[in-house]
């Protein structure tokens, strides 16, 4: 796991497509605004037709026992490290205590099938402050899909943010992945210069919307030049680079290179403002980690790595998953792959990884049946 605790992605961004799909009550102020990516803001004496608007989720004042809940499905299902439960601008109508568990679902269970399910304590039942960003570390070792944010009794809560390491399922990656997607797994490990917006804003979906949504440098004043190492989602045989000036007009890099273990991917090579630059990569070279040197400054909107996990790597990830996923997941799995109940429920409780896939459940991690 990356041990960069700043460099942890909020898996429940909007901006990887998370989504609030159910709230209990929202009557102050909407559920979506928690996953917004940008911080909170407030305006006073900004009213509307239900009171002063918030940058947040607030329900209204409970009259009898209780409490109220949203559900997030995260934009990218991983492994949980820290939950920020983010009450700026709450002051007098903040929740006094939260709590926040979570769920891995496989496919796209509705919020009825989630009030029903098992979910596991990622924070029990805490106090937190009002106007402040009340974080919490996680030590679960599980994928998730799903999170369930809970106040009591009522309130305000401006963000959620459950940063974490994002553990693609196997069987959805096709045969040529973007290697250095954050949603496939990879992730900044290290960077010159990150003054003006975060490096890991190169690995994010979708293309850049703005100059703020990629990764941007303070102007060198010396004869160095700014980079970025990137841990690529697994080891992979590279066929196509890009790197995307888009939006940086008079401050996009007049120069750029990719390098690897092995040499250079990209050679150092001119490039453009403002533009989608891309380059055929010779013979395949397999890359497990790469480095983007930009000179001598400026600002990349994205890093895209095309290629094809080598057979090992596929292996790698199909293990790894297969070991982070909640008990009744797996057990489910290796139903469907033809074990019986009672022998899925006994791999389950003990996950032994790649080596409780029966064989014929191979071919859909793309693994071949040896």
């Amino acid at each position: 796991m990356n041990t960069d605790t700043k460099q942890w992605p909020d898996l429940a961004s909007r901006s990887l497509g998370g989504s609030v799909i159910a709230a209990n009550d929202e009557l102050f102020a909407d559920r979506e605004n928690l996953i917004k990516p940008e911080d909170p803001v407030f305006q006073p004496h900004t009213f509307g037709n239900k009171g002063q608007i918030m940058d947040g989720w607030e329900t209204r004042r409970r009259r009898e026992p209780g409490s109220d809940n949203a559900i997030v499905r995260l934009g990218c299902p991983g492994g949980v490290r820290r939950v920020v439960v983010d009450t700026s601008y709450f002051t007098g109508n903040y929740p006094p205590e939260v709590a926040v568990e979570a769920y891995g679902a496989d496919g796209y269970p509705a919020p009825a099938e989630l009030a029903a399910a098992q979910w596991t304590t990622l924070v029990p039942r805490s106090q937190v402050a009002g106007d402040a960003r009340n974080e919490f570390e996680v030590a679960v070792e599980q994928r998730f899909t799903h999170v369930r944010l809970t106040i009591f009794p009522d309130g305000g809560v401006a963000r959620l943010r459950v940063h974490g390491e994002p553990v693609p399922d196997p069987r959805l990656l096709p045969g040529t992945i973007d290697l250095a997607a954050l949603e496939n797994g990879a992730v900044v490990t290290g960077c010159s210069n990150m003054f003006y917006s975060s490096p890991a804003n190169l690995l994010m979906p979708g293309l850049a919307r703005v100059m703020g949504d990629g990764w941007e440098t303070a102007r060198r004043r010396d004869d160095s030049n700014d980079w970025v190492a990137v841990r690529l989602a697994c080891a992979g045989s590279v066929e196509v680079v890009e790197l995307d000036t888009s939006h940086f007009v008079g401050n996009a890099p007049g120069w750029a290179a990719l390098g690897y273990d092995g040499g250079d991917l990209v050679a150092r090579t001119a490039l453009q403002p403002d533009t989608r630059h891309r380059f055929a990569v010779p013979r395949g070279p397999v890359a497990g980690q790469v480095r983007l040197d930009v000179y001598p400054d400026g600002g990349m909107a994205r890093l895209r790595v095309f290629g094809t996990p080598t057979p090992q790597a596929r292996a790698v990830l199909a293990d790894r998953f297969l070991r982070l996923l909640p008990g009744a997941q797996l057990a489910a799995l290796l139903r469907a792959a033809g074990l019986t109940a009672d022998e899925a429920a006994r791999r389950a409780q003990a996950s032994a990884g790649l080596a409780d896939l029966p064989p014929a459940a191979r071919e859909s991690f793309r693994l071949g049946t040896n």
